[in-house]
């Protein structure tokens, strides 16, 4: 006979935050239902709603878990090349995107108007932009200048791996690619875009 073992509060946390991470990116959000992330972990209904009340509760979690792992795996080293680094960051990204299809359209669209959300996506991209902003070494009048342009060029890539799930009209190299020169348009127009990436001609 199999005797499982009792888990302490938060080992059951982390538990019914992987089931619900699995049934969210697997399925729409909408078709995501407490009762089956409570069966599928192997508890009843009422102990997963003493952790997480509701849905969208639970799906917030799961999310800002996901931007910390996305902010720890994406730390720039000032000594690299930050085009570089960038270009691997996005990777790290789309590979998560790719794989959580679902889960991404959910915190984008479905709950576009939910400020738990919303928040979270707000405060990751704020800080990739101090990163990166960091990592250039400006200061004064140009680092407010490049923090704009950082600012919408992070807008535009999220917009666009919204397009790219829902639609799949180009591909993911073509995704990188665009994200990537539309980084170096953006800060080409306030400055000397190669020289701050640590850019080289191919």
């Amino acid at each position: 006979m199999t005797v499982r073992r009792r888990l302490s509060p938060d080992e059951r946390r982390n538990q019914l935050l992987d089931v619900g991470a699995h049934l969210f990116a697997a399925k729409p959000y909408q078709d995501v239902l407490m009762e089956d992330v409570a069966e599928q972990a192997g508890v009843s209904r009422a102990l997963l709603y003493r952790y997480f009340p509701s849905k969208s509760v639970l799906f917030a979690a799961i999310y800002q878990q996901a931007a910390d792992r996305l902010l720890a795996d994406t730390r720039i080293d000032p000594a690299g090349s930050l085009l570089e680094q960038l270009s691997a960051g996005l990777d790290i990204h789309f590979d998560y995107f790719a794989a959580n299809r679902h889960t991404v359209l959910a915190a984008n669209r479905v709950l576009a108007g939910d400020p738990v959300i919303q928040a979270i996506i707000t405060d990751e991209l704020a800080e990739l932009r101090r990163r990166v902003l960091d990592a250039t070494g400006l200061d004064g009048r140009s680092r407010d200048t490049v923090s704009a342009a950082l600012t919408s060029w992070l807008v535009f890539v999220r917009a666009l791996c919204v397009e790219w799930l829902t639609n799949e009209a180009f591909s993911r190299t073509e995704l990188h690619a665009m994200s990537v020169g539309a980084l170096r348009g953006a800060l080409g127009a306030v400055t000397d875009a190669d020289r701050l990436l640590g850019a080289t001609d191919d």
